[in-house]
């Protein structure tokens, strides 16, 4: 997974794998972080700034080292307390950074009313360009060869997916975000099916530039086949974008979406649960299909397996978050809602918890360049299977990335990486 990250990915894989600082509207000083001599903000093109609302840069550090956890944590299939932990990473925190996408897109387009005229234009330019930095540097790191499927590419693609919706309200981006869980993971079901049983899949990969200067299936990976297709994803920064819309300092607000977070994941895990029990040999069916441990686990997490053959009718069924389907995407959502709910409201009312934050937030608002740094230790290093050298190297990569983040934020208030792919953007202040 990771990341775009904050507006400077920005936090996604995450892919991303990436997410983004957001406006709060009259940040009480509780609540706002002041790690640097320059203030935490987000220019808009040609615009005011506006603040950090911490708690997003908050869930967005805690996307990090999820991923880290299902990267180079120990293996879930151990079972015990900490594979439960494991595996609650595993898929769940790609798919926050994919809301938080969501939410960044907003941010720079225009929080909480879309810029228009020529500075939505500008806007616009700065996203486009950004979702092909993301593209390029995903197919970058996915040439390194590691065992990460890297989520940046998908981000990438997924942002110009969804980007003609910037300017709808918050309700058709929720009803967007709704109908896509509830059409899209049949839909990419039928195409997958169609890709299994013909040969036209591979005449448009021979046919796809991209495919050819990757050496990946290129387009079709990325829509389709990948770990994290922008079909069935899209779904996610749609929600975020939903959320962005909101008034996150109010907590009737942050009341509603936890009520709606909380549904989801019932409706989500709680259904696929359900309905792998109803449906005869339904689970046999999966169990049958799949190289995990059965499907007991299928309603919840990814140790049911890969699929190693055709993918039968009854896969639908399944809610493990890499599944691609509409129990796993709604299940997701919610969870990533109510981590989002969660962090605004712990350092809205928890000042303490807001200053003992300070180095995860500092970890979310340079996710992208933590993402990339991350998958390079892997590339040099590589990935311990046993659990002890396994915690051990989650400890280190954690650790790292707390440190060099806290040193950074303190005299910047982009990170590295974040910098440059703001700097790379400059090019849309010439749009007309």
């Amino acid at each position: 997974m990771t990341p775009d990250t904050s507006p400077d990915l920005s936090s996604p894989p995450a892919a991303a794998p990436a997410l983004a600082p957001v406006a709060a509207a009259a940040p009480a000083p509780a609540r706002v972080l002041s790690p640097a001599p320059v203030p935490a903000t987000v220019e808009g093109p040609r615009g005011p700034s506006t603040g950090r609302l911490v708690g997003i840069d908050l869930a967005r550090g805690l996307a990090v080292f999820g991923m880290y956890a299902a990267h180079v944590g120990p293996d879930p299939a151990n079972g015990g307390p900490l594979g439960i932990v494991m595996e609650l990473a595993r898929g769940r925190s790609s798919a926050l950074f994919a809301l938080l996408a969501g939410f960044t897109l907003v941010l720079i387009t225009g929080r909480p009313h879309p810029r228009t005229g020529r500075a939505g234009r500008q806007a616009v330019a700065r996203m486009v360009i950004r979702s092909l930095v993301l593209i390029v540097l995903g197919f970058a790191l996915t040439a390194l060869d590691t065992d990460v499927d890297v989520i940046l590419a998908f981000y990438g693609l997924t942002f110009l997916a969804v980007l003609p919706f910037h300017r709808l309200r918050v309700r058709t981006l929720a009803l967007l975000a709704a109908a896509g869980a509830l059409v899209m993971p049949q839909v990419l079901y039928g195409v997958r099916l169609s890709i299994e049983d013909g040969d036209w899949a591979d005449a448009l990969v021979a046919a796809d530039p991209l495919a050819r200067v990757s050496d990946t299936d290129g387009f079709m990976e990325l829509l389709f086949t990948g770990e994290y297709p922008v079909l069935t994803w899209m779904s996610f920064m749609l929600a975020g974008m939903a959320v962005a819309r909101v008034d996150l300092t109010r907590s009737a607000v942050r009341t509603r979406l936890a009520a709606a977070g909380g549904a989801l994941t019932v409706l989500g895990h709680g259904g696929s649960w359900l309905a792998l029990r109803l449906v005869p040999h339904a689970r046999t069916t999966v169990a049958a299909a799949t190289d995990g441990d059965g499907a007991a686990s299928a309603w919840w997490s990814d140790t049911v397996g890969h699929l190693v053959d055709d993918t039968p009718t009854a896969w639908l069924l399944v809610g493990a978050p890499h599944s691609q389907t509409t129990f796993s995407i709604l299940g997701n959502t919610g969870v990533a809602l109510l981590v989002v709910v969660l962090c605004v409201t712990a350092v809205e009312r928890l000042p303490r918890c807001a200053r003992l934050a300070r180095p995860v937030c500092a970890v979310g608002m340079t996710a992208l360049t933590a993402y990339v740094l991350h998958i390079l230790a892997i590339r040099e290093f590589g990935m311990e299977e046993e659990t002890g050298p396994a915690l051990v190297d989650l400890f280190l990569h954690s650790l790292v990335a707390l440190v060099l983040a806290t040193a950074w934020t303190r005299w910047f208030r982009r990170g590295p990486l974040e910098h440059l792919l703001h700097v790379g953007t400059l090019p849309a202040r010439h749009v007309k």
